[in-house]
């Protein structure tokens, strides 16, 4: 990715106060707005607006690189009211997207982090973040960190189909298995699990095997969401791709983001039982990770 394609921008704040009630973040942070990686089903496309302006459709295309992040970062994290609460660093846009190669925004972030002993949960689909195993070893030394590689489906022709320019994902757990042996607890979230694509229990064994054999330390699945700037781009890829999917399509969103609820547990129960089977805890909640590290440490439950 050349730098004349991605857009420098001064941002005035960096941390996002969560409000969704039950969430699992209280904070969050995105060093990018937009993400090349080009996921058919991405959720975040909604949030791509500068200045007013909707640039969901444009989500892939057009990178913004928050050039003053690290900075913000640090005056923020100096206010008497912040209490240390852990960030969730990479919900609307992947923190190693390709700009990230060159901006190193999020290296630069993974060391204010340090100075502040602040814990940190990073949501991330990028094989770069082999790179910063030196500074996350150093985070981790002072508070808790934690790595979720974003996995749904480790089937090639579903990778093509809806990750067009992600990074293969058994390169994602190979990537998984470096932090891991480097003590860096990371793990893996099947995310989106994709009715009739990626949800079967043939589908979500083979995750969680390949996971359990590159040494994950934690797997949980969510289901695919259909928002508003993704629903519109997504619905052309089943009738491209999977045509005998549109009729269940239509029966299980009809109009609505998420799939019923009845749906969800049974996909998920298949995930816990997988998980189960091989051994793999469930990923804590951001929101259990407390700092600095010694008060309070990483939750894992079997």
């Amino acid at each position: 990715m050349s730098e004349s394609e991605v857009q420098e921008i001064n941002c005035k704040t960096l941390l996002n106060k969560v409000t969704v009630p039950d969430y699992a973040f209280s904070w969050t942070l995105n060093p990018y707005r937009g993400c090349r990686y080009a996921c058919r089903y991405c959720y975040a496309r909604s949030t791509h607006e500068i200045g007013g302006v909707d640039l969901s459709a444009e989500f892939d295309q057009k990178v913004f690189a928050k050039v003053n992040a690290p900075e913000v970062l640090r005056e923020e994290l100096r206010r008497p009211k912040w209490q240390g609460d852990p960030i969730a660093i990479g919900t609307a846009s992947d923190p190693y997207e390709p700009a990230e190669a060159h901006y190193q925004l999020t290296r630069k972030i993974i060391k204010i982090l340090t100075e502040f002993q602040n814990p940190a949960s990073i949501n991330t689909k990028g094989v770069l973040v082999k790179r910063d195993v030196d500074v996350l070893r150093e985070l981790h030394q002072v508070a808790d960190v934690q790595v979720v590689f974003s996995v749904g489906s480790v089937d090639e022709s579903v990778w093509r189909t809806t990750e067009p320019s992600a990074p293969n994902p058994m390169e994602r757990l190979e990537a998984m298995q470096f932090l891991v042996e480097h003590g860096i607890p990371a793990g893996v979230m099947m995310a989106p699990l994709m009715p009739g694509i990626s949800d079967s229990s043939d589908s979500i064994e083979a995750v969680v095997k390949a996971a359990a054999q590159h040494k994950a330390r934690f797997i949980s699945g969510s289901m695919l969401a259909l928002k508003p700037g993704t629903k519109e781009r997504f619905a052309p890829l089943i009738r491209q791709s999977y045509p005998h999917l549109v009729p269940g399509y239509n029966k299980l969103f009809g109009g609505k983001t998420y799939v019923p609820r009845d749906y969800s547990k049974q996909v998920l129960a298949l995930v816990e039982s997988a998980r189960r089977k091989w051994n793999l805890p469930l990923a804590c909640p951001p929101r259990e990770l407390k700092g600095p590290q010694g008060q309070l440490g990483m939750i894992l439950t079997a």
